[in-house]
């Protein structure tokens, strides 16, 4: 593992966006757009060093563009398994977080290695 790497910040944005409701639900694609854009303002709370952060899409939220500071990557299926299919390519490499309150992703992106954060991380409550 490469300690030099940038931490990999892989954001669920679906499980995120979904943790507060606040009207989320007319607008998909525009609360990913908000999260997205909170994210390439604040980073992640809490994290020292530089970090890269990945935001997926899926569903209603994709076509959601990227913006400097953070990727956005719209998972051609299953969010779940395009975050799964990240986490195993890059932690074998360089330490890897996802942020979601999703019981199953959490098992699954352990299992490979990964830590794993709750929506309040990145969203205030």
């Amino acid at each position: 593992m490469d300690d030099s790497a940038p931490l990999l910040v892989i954001v669920d944005a679906a499980n995120v966006v979904g943790s507060v409701p606040d009207g989320w639900w007319h607008d998909r694609r525009g609360a990913a757009k908000r999260l997205r854009d909170r994210l390439a303002a604040d980073g992640v709370p809490g994290r020292a060093g530089p970090v890269e952060i990945v935001l997926v899409v899926e569903g209603a939220a994709r076509g959601v563009g990227s913006v400097p500071g953070v990727r956005v990557e719209s998972a051609p299926g299953s969010g779940d398994d395009h975050m799964v299919g990240l986490v195993a390519r890059a932690a074998e490499d360089r330490r890897v977080l996802v942020v979601t309150a999703d019981r199953e992703l959490r098992r699954r992106v352990t299992a490979l290695g990964a830590e794993v954060t709750g929506p309040r991380t990145v969203r205030p409550a």
